[in-house]
């Protein structure tokens, strides 16, 4: 699947562009970047299909802060010669966003996101609890999203294809957030195994019309019920190695700190987090030897900041509802649906 190593000018460019706007037409896109659509639509059909690049969606941040979601990062222990097949059923837990194989003191560190605290203790007491080979785990509820990986870039564009790709963008961010019908959550499902799927194709998949689930999306993008982005595979990103801080900040300048940390180069999340720290910070770096250079860059950005922990991704068996393999590519889906716990508990 990986017959390449790096990613061209063309393809950086049109990568780039689609973390920008990930739902945009190949003729806008073609127009932006200087290229040919059906050029650039084969590109993508190339990168996709080897697993290289591809779009996910999934619940945001604002949908927890309006009382619709429960967000939660959750490190995981196993038992010896068990850890695979621990990682392997986690994946597969429709509501288990992200499973990482993780340096340190835990084994996995998990991305969980149900409907309500209850959801989650149930999950967390009824299912995690009781997979073979799990011998602890440790739950730490999210936050603020002070930033995420949606708003990562590759950055292989010029400022001006940027605004270009970008208008808009900003008014559509501050449209309030929607009370979710059970189509808007069938909705959600479906573009998280394609973000980048036909509004024909969701139709088809969500039982209702064309023009509904047209509306219905742009509404859901637009008030940033669900975010949605263009992921690549790590190591064509230059920066093959995912390092994760736990970071505790004095309460009183924890808004001002995240931000600071938040704008970043390399910053792939940043959120406040509840137990023995209060900030989570996940970076893509050059190298393990740049993990101990980012803790210098974050610590000089916030004098205040004491770092206690820290892992490398070992393996990221799982990104936002894709699965991966060893190296970072994509090999297949497990739609997030944070509304089925129970039937993914039984099936687990």
């Amino acid at each position: 699947m990986q017959d390449f190593d790096r990613l061209d000018a063309t393809d950086s460019a049109l990568v780039h562009a689609l973390q920008i706007s990930p739902r945009a037409g190949w003729a806008k896109i073609a127009e932006v970047l200087g290229l040919d659509a059906v050029t650039l639509a084969r590109r993508w059909k190339r990168l996709s299909t080897r697993g290289a690049a591809w779009i996910s969606c999934y619940p945001g941040p604002a949908l927890a802060a309006a009382g619709e979601g429960c967000l939660a990062f959750i490190e995981v222990d196993c038992a010896n010669g068990q850890l695979l097949d621990v990682a392997d059923r986690l994946a597969r837990q429709p509501m288990v966003s992200t499973v990482e194989h993780v340096s340190g003191d835990r084994d996995l560190l998990l991305t969980v996101m149900t409907t309500d605290l209850g959801a989650l203790s149930r999950w967390v007491t009824q299912v995690l609890g009781s997979l073979p080979g799990v011998t602890s785990a440790r739950t730490q509820l999210a936050g603020a999203i002070y930033t995420e990986g949606s708003r990562w870039r590759l950055r292989a564009l010029d400022p001006a294809q940027v605004a270009q790709l970008s208008e808009g963008r900003q008014a559509r961010e501050r449209a309030a957030v929607p009370a979710l019908s059970e189509l808007d959550r069938k909705l959600i499902v479906a573009l998280s195994a394609d973000g980048r799927a036909s509004y024909t194709a969701l139709a088809d998949a969500c039982g209702t019309s064309v023009d509904t689930v047209r509306r219905r999306t742009k509404r859901l993008l637009g008030s940033g019920a669900v975010q949605i982005r263009c992921e690549i595979a790590r190591p064509l990103s230059e920066r093959p190695v995912a390092a994760v801080l736990w970071a505790q900040v004095p309460s009183d300048t924890v808004e001002h700190t995240a931000r600071v940390i938040a704008g970043m180069r390399d910053i792939r999340l940043c959120a406040g987090i509840t137990g023995r720290h209060n900030l989570l910070v996940i970076a893509w770096v050059r190298s393990v030897d740049d993990v101990q250079r980012l803790e210098t860059r974050v610590t000089g950005k916030a004098p205040g900041l004491v770092i206690g922990d820290r892992a490398v991704a070992l393996w990221p068996v799982k990104l936002s509802g894709h699965l991966l393999d060893e190296n970072g590519y994509r090999r297949g889906t497990v739609p997030i649906d944070g509304w089925r716990a129970a039937a993914a508990g039984r099936s687990g």
